[in-house]
């Protein structure tokens, strides 16, 4: 696709295009930011597998992660440290950037290094927050709230159409609240969301968090995140969300969910099958 030419339905972010029928995008990198070394390293490794795939990357890592179930939990460099770190990464490799915004004071400063700003599930419905993020001229990615049904964020994407924004919105699934501590995923929300004429991305690692969990921390089980990201590929989606890190044990935030770097190239091998499978014989509702 052209550089210029934007096809019915998908979503620009820097060089690459993000469309349910388009090759499957992968959104990948820490919860949250650790340096820029750090970053660059996982963002490299993540940036070569997919390349090698044929598929499109987006780094992703948080500033500050605003929701952590404890208030002693470590929330990252903060927002002037955090741009300069991401800023590094794409100066370094060229790959597109998405990160998390917490307030509409944030939205501007943030747009000017990242090519997409994530409104956070909590704050899905915030319209103050949503209309800042749309006043940037950046695509948007919207995680769908662990409290609405898939057929509620319609709402969200007429909050983001009132503000222009409606062709630069991307919709997320990750989970929805079960009982107390757990999330279950609804496969049926992504055609439904993608019938809302959005690409939608599924947040396979986010899916698997046990919210407070832990008490002062949220828990999860990172061994089912690449089955859910298997289910959610094949059905035709436009991107796959993994958080991923060196020593997932050892990460500052979510590393019960997330995924070993390691393991990666295997995983994202899987869905490029899967994706391709998917994109040849679409499913339709």
């Amino acid at each position: 696709m052209g550089a210029d030419r934007q096809k019915p339905g998908s979503v620009r972010a820097g060089d690459v295009w993000l469309g349910n029928d388009l090759p499957l995008t992968v959104i990948a990198g820490p919860c949250q930011l650790e340096g820029a070394g750090h970053a660059i390293d996982i963002a490299g490794h993540l940036h070569e597998i997919c390349s090698e795939l044929g598929l499109g990357y987006v780094f992703k890592a948080s500033f500050d992660k605003a929701n952590r179930t404890s208030g002693q939990g470590a929330r990252g460099p903060g927002l002037e440290a955090g741009l300069r770190q991401l800023q590094a990464v794409k100066d370094a490799l060229g790959v597109p950037i998405v990160t998390d915004v917490h307030l509409p004071a944030q939205c501007a400063p943030v747009a000017e290094v990242a090519d997409i700003l994530q409104i956070p599930a909590f704050l899905c419905r915030q319209t103050d927050l949503l209309l800042a993020a749309a006043a940037t001229g950046r695509a948007i990615n919207v995680k769908k709230g662990q409290f609405l049904a898939p057929w509620d964020m319609g709402a969200v994407l007429d909050k983001l159409a009132s503000a222009g924004a409606r062709d630069r919105t991307l919709l997320t699934e990750r989970g929805t609240s079960f009982g107390y501590n757990a999330l279950v995923v609804d496969m049926r929300s992504l055609p439904i969301m993608a019938g809302l004429g959005a690409p939608v991305v599924m947040d396979a690692t986010h899916a698997v968090q046990e919210p407070g969990g832990r008490g002062t921390a949220s828990g999860g089980n990172r061994a089912f995140a690449p089955a859910l990201a298997r289910a959610a590929v094949s059905l035709g989606i436009a991107g796959v969300f993994l958080e991923t890190h060196p020593d997932p044990d050892r990460a500052p935030s979510d590393g019960p969910n997330m995924l070993a770097l390691g393991d990666m190239r295997a995983v994202l091998g899987d869905l490029a099958a899967f994706d391709a499978l998917a994109k040849a014989r679409p499913f339709r509702l």
